[in-house]
């Protein structure tokens, strides 16, 4: 993730639902990040867990960013709880609201009767102000960023064996390129996934996600880089050929997922220079991919050494510059990217 692992994000939120379902709360709780899946499922764990169902009525307030100010908010959370051990005051949407920073005169004196949650939904805070700096002192701050491209097959891996489910590698791999980054999005697909499979599945491959998700594994990024990785021109073509022509195809993230491709083929060939017999340590830090997809990068790297492999992220740089307007108009997308693909192959 960008501040921080995403594995570092996951333990925290571990720690926090562990102390919800204890029934610990902390007076305040600012949930941001651009990632909303974390800061809404902790959400809604408050929600479930603080009050007991005939308390909400009297206890219990949500209301959103742009329905209110920071003084209307303060005045409910000051109040005290009526029949009832605290208060919970929920504030969704909170990136909207003009007056957020002002929230900070409560966060720095909370009551411990009220918990107070700030949902800020694809934004976050600045972390030089008093809110930030209050929250984090006397409450918690959960900061959810958004996963990089490359970390989202092992988060995929990682929410599968929560579980209690194997996913192969390729069916991973398969899966972020069919849903991109949006965890909930993932979560959604996944559970559409569980209710077609079999009472009793504890494995997911590569078919289940073609056949449940909808993409072909044999028209894919992963085929594409796979083929390029052995100098298959004729089905490194023939893919590229097909992603161009998906209705959701963008040429910028076709160049993407290539450019992060043969950059770590370049991270990988300047470990070899220092370590020609790297341990599976020393290839995860580099590579950042599952052990499965090792070889395929050996090849790569006896296939594009460092000139052409120079070459090719340079020619990456111009065809993301095409992509994003720089090619003359009459060229669509799809052709784009088979123009890409050969000029890879031929240089």
């Amino acid at each position: 993730m960008a501040t921080k692992g995403y594995i570092d994000t996951y333990r925290q939120v571990c720690n926090i639902l562990e102390d919800i379902r204890k029934g610990v709360f902390r007076p305040v709780y600012l949930l941001m990040g651009e990632e909303p899946y974390y800061p809404d499922m902790v959400c809604e764990a408050i929600l479930k867990n603080c009050l007991q169902e005939w308390e909400k009525d009297f206890n219990e307030i949500v209301c959103y960013g742009a329905d209110v100010d920071a003084d209307t908010v303060i005045t409910a959370a000051r109040r005290f709880p009526m029949m009832a051990e605290r208060q919970l005051v929920v504030v969704k949407e909170a990136q909207v609201m003009k007056t957020l920073e002002d929230l900070a005169v409560y966060c720095q004196k909370p009551l411990d009767s009220t918990v107070l949650v700030i949902v800020l939904h694809g934004a976050t805070v600045d972390k030089r102000k008093a809110l930030y700096k209050s929250v984090l002192k006397m409450g918690v701050v959960l900061e959810s960023p958004a996963l990089r491209d490359y970390e989202v097959p092992q988060w995929i891996s990682s929410y599968y064996q929560e579980r209690g489910l194997q996913i192969d590698p390729e069916a991973a791999q398969l899966l972020a390129e069919a849903v991109g980054t949006d965890l909930s999005t993932i979560a959604v697909e996944t559970e559409k996934l569980l209710k077609n499979l079999p009472e009793g599945t504890v494995s997911v491959g590569s078919e289940d996600i073609e056949k449940n998700v909808g993409i072909s594994r044999q028209f894919s990024v992963f085929e594409l880089t796979r083929a390029l990785a052995y100098g298959d021109a004729p089905k490194a073509l023939k893919v590229a050929f097909h992603i161009g022509q998906a209705p959701r195809f963008a040429m910028p993230m076709g160049v993407s997922a290539l450019f992060m491709y043969f950059y770590r083929i370049l991270k990988y060939e300047a470990l070899l220079r220092d370590n020609p017999k790297p341990d599976a340590g020393a290839k995860a830090k580099i590579l950042a991919v599952n052990p499965f997809f090792y070889k395929e990068y050996e090849a790569a790297v006896r296939l594009y050494p460092l000139p052409r492999c120079m070459r090719i992220i340079s020619l990456l740089n111009e065809y993301d510059y095409k992509g994003k307007g720089g090619a003359s108009p009459e060229t669509a997308p799809g052709e784009l990217f088979v123009e890409l693909v050969t000029k890879i192959l031929n240089i």
